[in-house]
């Protein structure tokens, strides 16, 4: 089969999968399995994020080609366990949109985003009652996703059983108080102090987030962006006088900040 053979479909792409694990293909694709991809599912997922952040049209759609070519992988390898393939993922994956979302398949009314979601996790809870799966009420949210995303779904899950503050004033004042208790342990020296209550005080902040509808993930990722963005106008603005970023003083830095930010405002005016 040569590279002629192969077409823009599903089809083809499992054909190649297939190709680079045969016997005579890709040495490095066939010494793969389930844990070596992890760090290359991750990756291309958080591109597709970044293209969908900074990037253009064409670069969301080679980034998307590269997150689905992983998940063919994935198939690839449960296919030669004898677990399941592509098709068997494809069937689920209709069978449990179209179960969960019987306001448009049935019967059921939603009218509003908020009662889908109420719909949602009802019947996400009545298939893992099913299936026995069933654990603690905030144990099937995975310990493995990032600490700020994981925290905004554990606190978000946990205050639809009325365990939460009556209003953002009241979230207001947590942060206060971990705030408060943050510098105490500060000034005590206690290194384990210090760690317990920076995470008590990001917990409360992920709380303001949920309350004003804010992703704290979301939020501090573009934050993130931003700062690099301004960080390497800062870089650029110094070598072009000859000044290292190691050689500046933080006051021509902070200026050259300030600069950034005054030039981003101008495009923003500018922007249609």
């Amino acid at each position: 089969m040569s590279k002629n053979d192969f077409k823009g479909d599903l089809d083809s792409i499992v054909a190649i999968m297939d190709r680079l694990r045969s016997p005579g293909g890709c040495p490095w694709d066939r010494e793969q399995d389930y844990k070596s991809l992890v760090p290359y599912v991750i990756e291309e997922a958080y591109e597709v994020v970044s293209a969908i952040d900074i990037g253009t049209p064409d670069d969301l759609k080679e980034e998307l080609g590269d997150l689905l070519f992983q998940i063919i992988f994935l198939c690839r390898l449960a296919k030669e366990d004898g677990h399941f393939d592509i098709a068997d993922v494809i069937s689920g994956s209709i069978e449990k949109m179209v179960r969960r979302h019987p306001h448009v398949f049935e019967d059921t009314v939603a009218e509003t985003a908020d009662e889908v979601v109420k719909n949602w996790v009802q019947i996400k809870d009545e298939e893992k009652k099913k299936a026995g799966t069933k654990g603690g009420y905030l144990s099937d949210i995975p310990e493995h996703f990032p600490a700020l995303m994981r925290a905004h779904k554990v606190s978000k899950k946990a205050s639809r059983t009325g365990f939460d503050w009556k209003s953002v004033e009241g979230v207001l004042d947590k942060v206060s108080e971990e705030l408060g208790e943050f510098k105490e342990a500060l000034i005590a020296g206690d290194s384990a102090s210090v760690e317990e209550e920076l995470g008590d005080l990001l917990f409360s902040v992920v709380n303001v987030g949920r309350f004003v509808k804010v992703d704290p993930e979301e939020a501090l990722r573009k934050t993130t962006i931003k700062f690099i963005r301004r960080f390497h106008y800062i870089e650029k603005k110094l070598g072009e006088t000859g000044c290292e970023l190691s050689d500046a003083s933080i006051e021509e830095m902070e200026s050259l900040w300030k600069e950034a930010k005054r030039e981003e405002r101008k495009q923003e005016i500018l922007s249609p």
